[in-house]
C-alpha cells in the first residue's frame, strides 16, 4: 500500500489556501511539504494539524492505493 495526498491539494484548491500558506500558517518544514508532494509517509502529528487547520477528516486529504506486488 502506498499514501497519496492528491485529495490535500484538491482541497487548497477548492478553500483558496496555497500551499506556501499552508506551510507557514502551520510551520511545516520544508522537507514535510516535499514528502507531501512526493506522496511519501509523513507524521501522523502532522496530518491531525493540516486536518485541523482545513477542517476536515484523515480521509479528506488522503488516501491508500493498492501496489503491485512483484
Amino acid at each position: 500500500m502506498r499514501i497519496n495526498y492528491k485529495k490535500l491539494w484538491i482541497l487548497l484548491i477548492k478553500k483558496d489556501i496555497t500551499p506556501v500558506n499552508l506551510r507557514k500558517d502551520l510551520n511545516i518544514a520544508t522537507g514535510t511539504m516535499t514528502k507531501l508532494r512526493k506522496n511519501e509517509e509523513v507524521a501522523l502529528s502532522v496530518l491531525m494539524r493540516i486536518c485541523e487547520y482545513l477542517n476536515c477528516d484523515i480521509g479528506d486529504i488522503c488516501e491508500f492505493e493498492k501496489t503491485q506486488d512483484n
